[in-house]
């Protein structure tokens, strides 16, 4: 098999010319033949204006760059698109998989040994590893990290957890303009991911449990020198998987390790996000995530991270207790520890080096967790045949079995718009309704599940209403929210069958999810549904391809294509 520059030659229909035409180019750069004989490990390169969850991709760079040449590789960095949450239009799920497509193929198309992906903003992370899957190169992934905390008041906060408490409290009319404006400049004090348990966090300890990045790297602040020496380590490991030629992801990515992610996903009380994210990249390989499993596991493993917003803590507490390695020691059998890892090593390895922190609250032992049960439970009922996820570790305990009438909006729009109307029929009592707001139907599936409180009820005092819906929310978000629901409205599911006044049960002790209408009346509502047609907005480019190819949440919201057995007749 060909490596470093003689891989994956350019086709002239002959290969001397190929590699002596890439030499000459390469040349150009001022390489040496020493440099350009040596194994080549490749760094992407996410950085961007825009991106300020990316502010230290170029250190970390630098630091990789020189890990590589220390262990006798050449570092070679290519730049792939960069996804930064909050300036995605119309969201950053819709580009996730065209993320994903570009890495595959940009790693598939250059000449590289190993390769260490850069990311960290919520759906970086997901689309590098799942092109790090289909592509099956040995590879690191390296997170940015999350930022430090901010504060206000005397008080410790966290984006986006504070954000949306805060911003709620400024609603409700509590807190007012001029204090608004000072919050928005103390919430994201540094470069850097979200620095409570968001989806960013999520991915970064799942990729960490699932052996595919350095001990300690998913909780290391994103401007701790600590960061940078990870990353230099980093480069070292793919210096040396380049000259093993491994292991490559699907040595690692076996049944044991998704069994350890979900475990860890269920005890950080981590992102609903992260089981779409980790449902992705299972089907890139042999694997599956069993939805009916993953409840299983969730009642079995405790919530043991005190950090919001389940908790009270923040990442870089995480990280001074002990990180994912602590974890996983206190998660004791819970966690396969004969699972490999990127070095080479077990996680038995990895939990045998984890530090103990005395004194420490916020990784707490089995016997004292943060909650009895996992962050997360998947729900089913006739509003959502295929399953909807609500993160129970971040609900009202009160609201878990509730029974209400449906206050409906038909979009994001017709919420937007509707929401704060003095004159909107809501109470207190009441389960907000939103569709049209999944995979195809928003597009994208934005994280519009958190839907605000009615004004009028936030101003008198209501702080949480069971709300569902077939779009997403941020793993930042507190509340009693059902999300994903499958299949999505915009393409006939039972969500789209829902009328204002209707009566919707849920009962999250048996993870069930229902309206409460008989059968014959549900089957005429079905059959009075307009047939699906192709949208305005996805005529034609990038969105058509995303409108004619997406799949639903229970199967990752990738491409059909995608996935490891390619397109089937499922979606």
């Amino acid at each position: 098999m060909a490596d470093g520059l003689r891989k994956g030659l350019t086709s002239y229909g002959d290969a001397g010319f190929s590699l002596f035409l890439r030499k000459a180019f390469i040349k150009a750069m001022g390489y040496s033949d020493d440099a350009l004989n040596r194994p080549i490990v490749g760094i992407t390169n996410t950085h961007s204006d825009y991106n300020p969850c990316h502010g230290n991709v170029p250190q970390i760079i630098e630091a990789v760059k020189r890990g590589a040449m220390l262990a006798g590789a050449m570092p070679m960095v290519f730049p792939t698109i960069s996804i930064a949450e909050s300036f995605a239009f119309p969201t950053s799920m819709y580009l996730r998989n065209l993320m994903a497509m570009d890495t595959e193929e940009m790693i598939r198309a250059q000449p590289m040994d190993s390769v260490v992906v850069i990311g960290g903003c919520d759906k970086t992370l997901p689309a590098q590893i799942m092109a790090a899957v289909s592509a099956d190169l040995p590879t690191v992934v390296i997170p940015v990290g999350p930022m430090v905390v901010g504060h206000h008041k005397g008080e410790v906060l966290g984006a986006c957890t504070d954000c949306r408490r805060l911003w709620a409290k400024f609603r409700a009319g509590e807190i007012d303009d001029v204090e608004i404006e000072a919050v928005n400049g103390r919430l994201a004090p540094s470069v850097g991911t979200c620095m409570v348990m968001g989806t960013a966090s999520t991915m970064a300890c799942i990729t960490e449990s699932l052996g595919l990045s350095l001990p300690m790297s998913a909780t290391i602040p994103a401007p701790h020198a600590e960061r940078f020496r990870l990353a230099e380590a980093s480069g070292k490991v793919a210096a040396e998987m380049a000259r093993a030629k491994g292991p490559r992801p699907s040595e690692l990515l076996t049944p044991a390790a998704f069994r350890n992610a979900q475990v860890v996903l269920q005890a950080i009380g981590g992102s609903t996000n992260g089981l779409i994210h980790l449902t992705a990249i299972a089907n890139r390989t042999a694997h599956r995530i069993d939805l009916e499993a993953f409840n299983r596991i969730g009642r079995e493993v405790p919530v043991l991270i005190d950090l919001k917003p389940s908790g009270a803590h923040y990442m870089e507490h995480f990280h001074h207790a002990g990180g994912v390695p602590r974890l996983m020691a206190q998660l004791g059998d819970l966690i396969d520890l004969d699972a490999r890892t990127i070095t080479g090593a077990t996680l038995r390895d990895v939990v045998a080096g984890a530090e103990e922190v005395p004194g420490q609250d916020v990784i707490r032992a089995r016997k004292s967790p943060i909650k009895p049960e996992g962050a997360m439970a998947v729900l089913h009922g006739n509003l959502a045949p295929r399953g909807a996820v609500i993160k129970h570790s971040a609900a009202s305990p009160r609201l878990l079995q509730h029974t209400g009438r449906a206050v409906v909006f038909d979009s994001v729009e017709d919420m937007t718009l509707r929401v704060d109307d003095p004159d909107l029929d809501v109470n207190a009592d009441d389960v907000l309704v939103l569709r049209n707001a999944g995979p195809k139907g928003a597009p994208g599936m934005p994280e519009a599940g958190y839907l605000p409180i009615p004004m009028k009820l936030g101003r008198a005092g209501v702080k949480d209403m069971v709300r569902i819906s077939d779009a997403r929310m941020s793993g930042t978000a507190f509340g009693t929210i059902v999300l994903h629901i499958t299949p999505e409205s915009a393409v006939g599911g039972p969500l789209a069958l829902v009328q204002n006044g209707d009566m919707i049960r849920l009962d999250v002790a048996n993870r069930s999810i229902d309206l409460l209408i008989d059968t014959a009346e549900f089957r005429i509502r079905q059959a009075a549904l307009a047939p699906a047609a192709t949208p305005d907005w996805a005529k034609r480019g990038y969105a058509h391809l995303f409108n004619e190819t997406i799949l639903q949440a229970d199967e990752g919201c990738d491409f059909d294509f995608m996935r490891g057995t390619g397109p089937s007749s499922s979606g």
